[in-house]
């Protein structure tokens, strides 16, 4: 068991899974339309690509993009692909847990922070779990200390999935934050040959 302070590693694959033919097990029928997911101003999240089992999550329908805190992230380019390694700070007010994580960059654009400075960030792609559904969002990369939650979801983030009230708190229900959360490995960091590498603190 990890003590308190230590770092887990959540490392996507390089080239990734091909994808099987025909339905998956468990996938709606055409046709069908579930219901959005009723949520409230705050909720409980998961990011299982990363390796974050338990992050609490602001949900805000006046920022357009998603942010997570980090911190360290590293740009490397893998044979022409675009990916980051990053450390991730999943429990509010505390450093001394860290996820080392790697990701597939998808973009990297300006974004306006609350405090209405402009600042470039990497941009990434992975699921998020909230009340038992698990879907695709877009996440930026940002230093945020100095706000309340470690992970900001935009409107970009709910589209067409949630709905949301805002008198309402941990609808979904509440977890435990542990200071030791379970690594996930979704594969190997990319190993080939770096061309090139760069960093910002």
């Amino acid at each position: 068991m990890k003590q308190r302070g230590s770092t887990s590693v959540s490392q996507p694959d390089a080239a990734g899974a091909p994808a099987m033919p025909g339905r998956r097990a468990g996938s709606r029928r055409r046709g069908t339309k579930r219901a959005k997911l009723r949520v409230g101003w705050r909720e409980w999240a998961a990011l299982p690509d990363l390796g974050i089992p338990a992050i609490k999550a602001k949900l805000d329908t006046g920022a357009r993009t998603s942010a997570l805190h980090v911190s360290h992230v590293r740009w490397h380019d893998v044979d022409g692909k675009d990916w980051v390694e990053f450390d991730a700070h999943p429990i509010q007010h505390d450093e001394t847990v860290t996820h080392r994580c790697w990701a597939r960059a998808v973009d990297r654009r300006w974004v306006t922070n609350p405090g209405g400075r402009r600042e470039k960030r990497f941009v990434i792609k992975t699921r998020i779990e909230v009340g038992g559904r698990t879907w695709p969002i877009e996440l930026s990369l940002t230093n945020r200390d100095d706000m309340g939650f470690r992970l900001l979801l935009g409107r970009g983030a709910m589209q067409r999935r949630v709905v949301l009230d805002p008198n309402l708190s941990y609808h979904t229900g509440r977890r435990k934050e542990s200071p030791t959360p379970a690594a996930v490995t979704a594969g190997r960091a990319p190993h080939k040959r770096r061309r090139r590498s760069d960093e910002e603190e």
